[in-house]
């Protein structure tokens, strides 16, 4: 059988999987600027509604967990067409529904089946030179990052023009017609013999035998929750400290494009060898965020400021990660992004639900005190990563 081709040298189907992977990730995220609008129109309290947005994550990660080691021994070109058509089922739930368990029951089913989006990633690596993996992660991943702030923009936007619920109509149609364009578009690669039991054993042993993977993903992970926690509380405190609508809430997150975009050079970076440099670069963009955000509540602009650091210290981090963690085992990337994302999506989850809790109890005072808190175990994670890499590479 002949080698698939190098998607580095074909720019459109790139791109064509960077909307791809923005439109997946995104279909997570639409919840955020809308809690204010959904708890009303569904009367239900601000902790319910907020709940929303950690269904989101849960599903993910489950989805992260459950479905994406399958990459390694599935047909991708008809698996991940076929998942991101059941994410648009999700999402028309979503769209039509009548009470909030509905809209709950459509957020899980467009959580777990969005996770097409990571097995598109590793599908790309398997088809470039090793030290082009960076980059083309990067490329991905910036299609991924946009998506998801595009997502919260287009959203409030949606809520003001029309209905909150129009985004997603809207996304479930793009969904399906994007799932159609790619079936043919995407490139065969050879698949592993096992069965799913097989899988997740060697996942196992994949955790055992790789130690960078686990301390890059749980680096990850608390990057991520450290992140998450202004999903779960972005709009409770724009609306009630700055009076912004579901569309200005949606604005604030533009500003984070800048970091989205800039994980393609990241990646270009990471290539180079120069991952430990990039993480704890953006190890030192987290705390600076943190202390913007701190602000926030009396000063819009630091808010805004924060927001816009803290996505290019995530680019930073997660791009640095990846690059790692896909060179570790050629064979298995599917499984080895299975097992990162998940650590990274469960992170997620804890840090909306942690967002919810710390603002319920202490406010944003404690809330900032709990994403600080979290950038500090992403921190010792890496520098123990670190102290793994040096023990690998000497003599």
């Amino acid at each position: 059988m002949s080698a698939p081709q190098d998607i580095s040298q074909n720019k459109a189907l790139l791109w064509f999987m960077a909307v791809a992977c923005g439109l997946c990730a995104g279909a997570n995220y639409y919840s955020q600027p809308l809690i204010h609008s959904i708890q009303q129109y569904f009367s239900v309290t601000e902790g319910q509604a907020a709940l929303t947005v950690t269904f989101a994550q849960i599903s993910y990660a489950l989805g992260l967990l459950f479905i994406v080691p399958m990459g390694d021994v599935v047909n991708k070109t008809k698996f991940i067409p076929l998942l991101m058509c059941l994410c648009a089922v999700g999402l028309f739930i979503s769209a039509f529904s009548v009470n909030l368990p509905m809209l709950w029951l459509g957020t899980v089913l467009a959580g777990l089946f969005s996770v097409a989006a990571q097995i598109l990633i590793p599908l790309a690596t398997m088809t470039v030179q090793p030290e082009k993996t960076g980059e083309v992660v990067g490329f991905l991943m910036s299609g991924l990052l946009v998506g998801i702030l595009l997502s919260t923009s287009l959203a409030g936007l949606f809520s003001n023009l029309f209905h909150w619920k129009m985004i997603y109509a809207v996304s479930g149609v793009l969904m399906l017609i994007l799932a159609y364009a790619l079936k043919s578009r995407l490139p065969y690669v050879m698949r592993m013999k096992m069965n799913y039991g097989q899988v997740f054993a060697s996942m196992a042993q994949l955790l055992k035998q790789e130690k960078r993977l686990l301390l890059r993903a749980l680096s990850g992970g608390f990057a991520f929750a450290a992140v998450s926690i202004l999903f779960s509380t972005i709009a409770l405190l724009l609306a009630s400290a700055h009076h912004l609508s579901d569309l200005l809430i949606g604005m604030v997150g533009l500003v984070g494009i800048f970091g989205a975009l800039s994980t393609q050079y990241i990646g270009k970076y990471a290539d180079r060898g120069y991952t430990q440099q990039l993480t704890w670069m953006g190890c030192g963009l987290f705390i600076v965020s943190w202390v913007c955000f701190y602000y926030g509540q009396t000063y819009l602009f630091s808010y805004i400021l924060g927001f816009a650091l803290i996505q290019l210290a995530l680019a930073l981090v997660h791009t640095s990660n990846q690059s790692i963690i896909f060179r570790l085992r050629p064979d298995a990337k599917s499984r080895i992004n299975a097992i990162y994302m998940t650590t990274y999506f469960i992170g997620g989850a804890c840090g909306s639900a942690l967002g919810i809790f710390s603002w319920n109890h202490g406010g944003w005072s404690m809330t900032c005190l709990v994403g600080l808190s979290l950038v500090l175990a992403c921190m010792f994670f890496s520098f123990l990563d670190k102290l793994v890499s040096s023990k690998t590479i000497s003599p």
